[in-house]
């Protein structure tokens, strides 16, 4: 009787399995891709004032990026999956951001003769809707006469939201980097020039994702991202040439106006910048970690360790 009883309840045990199992291994299994920690490093470009291609530039256009001044960064986020076709994350974005005038041939900007640098610091939330996913868990059980189906996970996703961004522009003087913001390279918060601003500036990102599967809890892919700010300060350029002998310092006169030649075209009161808000680019190659799969997997051996120390 006793042997009779535990076939039945082995019988009914791998029915319950096998049904689990066929009920997870589907095209919208999300419910075990809820929570995931991220990171990636990858490459940064930037899009404002300072250097660019070898033509008058666009701020915001992928055709003045400037592939001399390319810089690498990183990122580290959570993951929230809530519906089978959205999720939001919260990342945080480090990089460090280039321009540099001496490496366009555009007349204008390579007369003109700035350049910066400096690191940002982006934390964002965003919103991605999944275009596309194909999530499959193969048999996490061995049952008899049934075919183990293979691991999948590959998912197209855009995304959006919003964000802040820190940064600190800094130009080399006499072989070292000096921190901007303190010269007030065009008069900002003096007499007749420019208005004062912050080291700060919301940001919009907007990008395109793609990831696979490598197991059951690590996925890598690649983030591609457009980040619009809304600051024309990430360059320290903005506005016009301020008189650089009410300045100072002899620092702040010479990183104001490098000019290497043309020099007439960057007198007091000429354009430096333009009004167009700077932005910038992200391109990541990242490693997901699935927590959700890890805890739902330590319940269900927890579940069959107590399974299997039933006596009869």
């Amino acid at each position: 009787m006793k042997l009779i009883t535990a076939i039945i309840l082995l019988l009914v045990n791998a029915n319950f399995l096998f049904a689990q199992h066929t009920n997870f291994n589907t095209q919208r299994n999300w419910s075990l891709n809820k929570k995931e920690f991220f990171f990636g490093f990858g490459a940064t470009q930037f899009t404002g004032d300072l250097g660019g291609r070898n033509k008058i530039g666009s701020d915001n256009s992928l055709v003045d990026i400037d592939f001399p001044s390319t810089s690498f960064g990183g990122v580290i986020g959570f993951r929230y999956r809530f519906h089978p076709y959205f999720a939001t994350s919260s990342t945080l974005n480090i990089g460090m951001l280039k321009g540099n005038d001496a490496l366009t041939n555009e007349v204008v900007r390579n007369s003109r003769n700035l350049q910066f640098r400096t690191m940002i610091y982006e934390f964002s939330q965003r919103l991605e809707f999944i275009l596309y996913a194909n999530e499959k868990f193969g048999a996490r059980y061995r049952i008899p006469g049934r075919n183990a189906a293979k691991n999948r996970n590959e998912r197209v996703y855009l995304f959006t939201g919003a964000g802040i961004c820190y940064f600190n522009p800094e130009a080399q003087y006499n072989g070292s980097w000096v921190k901007l913001d303190p010269l007030n390279t065009e008069g900002q918060g003096l007499p007749g020039g420019a208005v004062e601003t912050l080291p700060i500036s919301m940001t919009i990102p907007f990008g395109i994702g793609l990831r696979m599967g490598i197991g059951q809890m690590w996925r890598v892919g690649i983030e591609a991202s457009y980040v619009k700010t809304f600051s024309d300060y990430i360059d320290d350029v903005s506005t016009t040439y301020y008189d650089p002998s009410l300045l100072g310092s002899e620092a702040a006169a010479y990183l104001s106006n490098p000019a290497a030649s043309n020099v007439a075209w960057f007198a007091p009161g000429q354009q430096r910048g333009d009004k167009n808000k700077d932005a910038y680019y992200y391109v990541n190659v990242v490693a997901a970690y699935n927590i959700t799969y890890k805890s739902s997997l330590k319940k269900r051996r927890s579940y069959q360790w107590n399974r299997a120390r039933y006596k009869f």
